[in-house]
């Protein structure tokens, strides 16, 4: 059997929710999507993830969230870590972190599809060994699991192109995140992982990786504090679209995908975002 599974690049603000929203459906259709991830640490006003925009996420379509070094941002959302299954914290944080190490969702077809992400470790906070952890995962996961996907959530392109290699053959898909670039380096690996280095961000591409340009020059010349407002314009969603054979568990095909939308320019973020990041990185 052949699943689809769609994997969205991190969600900047509200932007990227509204990208997010109008384009997944017709996104759904077109690829016959079984199962839709998606980064959410940047959907709170480019920083963190909020409980009302993560219920906003399972109504637009979203089956499996996943975070990455914001994952706390917005303290209130460490309830949700604590209670549902469908979104996860990097599974190389903490042991005492809150939070799921992974999580499993079944598709319409009855497959079913586990992610899970890892941090990478160079210019990165820090954290526990992403090789390590998933070596202890894979077992697990695989018992739940019939098609797995691994998030390397990194700064620097080595670290996510060494753990596609050592993955190669051992899930069906490695895909980088956090850079906010895609990369057209997506390729099959030998043994039949789909693999790319980075998938992108959703959100305004007339940025500075999702935040307005003025803000971000302003810190970088001056070194004075100043918010990083998100940016508004030239809005695009971008995607990854992996093709898995369900009885083999090797991916068969990989398509970057990258949605235009044309809006006005509004506000960078809402009433569920909070305020933006002040200075806080990206």
């Amino acid at each position: 059997m052949k699943i689809n599974v769609l994997c969205i690049g991190d969600i900047v603000g509200r932007p990227g929710k509204r990208v997010l929203a109008n384009k997944l459906p017709t996104l759904v259709q077109q690829y016959n999507i079984d199962c839709v991830i998606t980064d959410a640490e940047n959907a709170a006003g480019g920083s963190g993830i909020t409980p009302a925009i993560y219920d906003k996420l399972c109504k637009y379509g979203v089956n499996l969230i996943t975070l990455g070094d914001h994952a706390y941002k917005k303290r209130d959302i460490i309830r949700v870590l604590e209670t549902a299954d469908n979104i996860i914290r990097p599974a190389n944080m903490s042991s005492f972190a809150a939070g799921r190490d992974f999580a499993v969702y079944k598709t319409a077809k009855g497959t079913t599809v586990g992610v899970v992400s890892v941090l990478g470790r160079i210019y990165m906070k820090p954290a526990d060994n992403p090789y390590e952890k998933i070596d202890l995962l894979l077992p697990r996961m695989q018992h739940q699991a019939e098609i797995i996907f691994v998030e390397v959530h990194a700064e620097a392109t080595s670290e996510k192109v060494a753990m596609g290699w050592y993955l190669d053959g051992r899930v069906s898909c490695v895909f980088g995140s956090h850079t906010h670039v895609p990369t057209a380096d997506e390729k099959i690996l030998p043994k039949g992982t789909a693999y790319i280095t980075d998938i992108g961000m959703t959100g305004s591409h007339e940025s500075v990786l999702g935040r307005k340009i003025e803000s971000v020059l302003k810190n970088f010349r001056t070194q004075m504090p100043c918010p990083f407002e998100v940016a508004t314009r030239d809005v695009r969603l971008n995607a990854i679209v992996v093709t898995v054979d369900s009885n083999t568990r090797q991916a068969e095909r990989i398509e970057r995908v990258q949605i235009l939308e044309e809006t006005e320019d509004d506000q960078g973020y809402d009433s569920d975002d909070g305020k933006p990041d002040y200075c806080g990185g990206f």
